[in-house]
């Protein structure tokens, strides 16, 4: 052989030897440690060297020589097989300033002060994993038959119960469509709704880019309105477009300030959307998880009229891999959702679905809330008690800390600039509907900011900001 081939068994594994042999050599004909030409040993001299029976390696060869990787002849022994050289396929690279350029630097990671993501230490791993695979066995035993489209009726029911108690919205389970996380559930409202000429829709300016971008993608005008202590500006929105047909607000901790939107806004925004038969989509993106007292009611828990559509997801709570969410549907659109999801976006697989249903019934879920917010509220003030040190323009917004920068500081090459440090602050500037608008700020997130990495990160953070915010002046010639 021309360079050395070490294969390597494990007696132990449930995979047989031959196949084990197998795959080494076929491996290291694809990574080119054996080249096309280079001879390999007879299967009586590899037998002999692996210790195993010759019948084994001689079943491995086979199923190479069966694959056309290595040529067996009596008078020149066994060789690797000449193969064509296969270029290597690489994705082209998201297009400067695009929306994918943007969208891969703000869901790369792991990384600290990431936001969107929970904590790797609070998830419960192997009691999921467990769950998981009970769950695929169900599915695996099942009848071959197409599922239900709006979702495990088991999930259904428990998201339904979980509503009831911790949002305060009182729901059928058919009324639950089970979605790809939040925009899997926007995307299925948009279609439901069909709002044909009626193209402005109200959404919160600073708000989150992507259910922005969204919209956009969706054909409608978007009008940013302000946000303030109080939540979404409805005085604003009247005052712009009265005449929208849409609304999309984060009432219960908003995206990215942390404000709750209040009563009398949210009754006004209810009597505004009832009386000029506009839609409301809330997203609840955060559900349970108010660091600091117990979380407000939804805003669907208000409506008598039917007009606000609820979108959570377990994204936040648990893991965004999992990419499952769900929409509540007003009673009246229920069967609208229905057709929707079975014609154009069905609810994925059932093990996912049966696994988090499991999760939530047996207690596990709520359980893990406690111990989730326990830890975030010490993180949270961890973050704090650090970042105070240097600056008062920071707060605790959600799953964030806000922290706020002068007038023209670079928060995007900041973001940049730390993210080679495996540092991952949002810049603030992004949520913005327009440059005109924008604030400049970082948002770190809580979730990823583990104690004992707060000190030093925060110190990195802060020598980044400074060294940027107010640069040298280069000297004259």
């Amino acid at each position: 052989m021309t360079r050395s081939l070490r294969l390597k068994l494990d007696r132990s594994a449930k995979t047989p030897l031959a196949e084990q042999i197998h795959r080494g050599i076929r491996a290291a004909i694809e990574r080119g440690v054996l080249a096309p030409g280079a001879r390999l040993p007879s299967w009586q001299d590899l037998a002999a060297q692996l210790g195993v029976a010759r019948g084994t390696v001689r079943s491995a060869y086979e199923k190479l020589s069966s694959a056309q990787l290595i040529i067996a002849a009596r008078a020149t022994g066994t060789h690797v097989a000449d193969r064509p050289s296969i270029p290597v396929r690489r994705d082209k690279a998201p297009d400067p300033g695009s929306f994918m350029e943007m969208y891969q630097e703000l869901t790369a990671g792991p990384a600290i002060f990431q936001m969107g993501v929970p904590s790797q230490e609070t998830f419960p791993a192997t009691l999921l994993a467990r769950m998981r695979a009970r769950a695929v066995r169900v599915e695996m035993s099942a009848p071959a038959i197409y599922p239900d489209p709006r979702g495990e009726p088991d999930l259904r029911r428990e998201i339904a119960a979980y509503l009831a108690l911790a949002r305060g919205i009182e729901c059928a389970p058919s009324q639950i469509i089970i979605t790809s996380g939040f925009s899997g559930g926007l995307g299925l409202a948009l279609r439901v709704l069909d709002l044909g000429q009626r193209k402005k829709v109200w959404m919160e300016d600073p708000g989150f880019p992507f259910t922005r971008h969204g919209l956009e993608l969706a054909g409608l005008s978007i009008v940013p309105i302000t946000v303030d202590a109080d939540g979404i500006d409805v005085d604003d929105g009247l005052q712009q477009a009265p005449d929208a047909a849409l609304v999309v607000v984060t009432p219960g901790q908003q995206a990215p300030l942390g404000s709750t939107l209040s009563l009398a806004r949210r009754s006004r925004l209810l009597d505004w959307a009832n009386q000029n038969n506009a839609w409301v989509i809330e997203d609840d993106y955060l559900s349970e998880l108010q660091l600091k007292g117990r979380a407000t009611p939804a805003l669907a828990s208000l409506d008598r009229a039917g007009r606000v559509i609820h979108i959570g997801s377990f994204s936040k709570t648990v893991t965004p891999a999992l990419r499952l969410g769900f929409v509540v549907a007003p009673a009246a659109l229920a069967s609208r959702f229905a057709e929707t999801a079975a014609c154009l976006a069905p609810a994925p697989g059932p093990a996912v679905q049966l696994a988090t249903a499991d999760f939530i019934r047996e207690g596990h879920y709520l359980r893990h809330l406690r111990r989730t917010k326990r830890a975030y509220t010490a993180q949270g003030d961890a973050l704090l008690k650090q970042l105070r040190t240097r600056t008062t323009n920071v707060a605790i917004a959600g799953l964030a800390a806000v922290l706020r920068l002068p007038d023209g500081a670079p928060d995007l090459a900041i973001a940049r600039q730390a993210a080679s440090f495996g540092l991952a602050p949002t810049p603030l500037s992004l949520w913005y509907a327009s440059k005109a608008s924008a604030r400049p700020g970082l948002l770190l997130g809580v979730a990823t900011s583990p104690l004992k990495r707060i000190e030093a990160s925060c110190d990195r953070l802060l020598q980044i900001i400074d060294r940027l915010r107010d640069p040298t002046p280069a000297s004259a010639a």
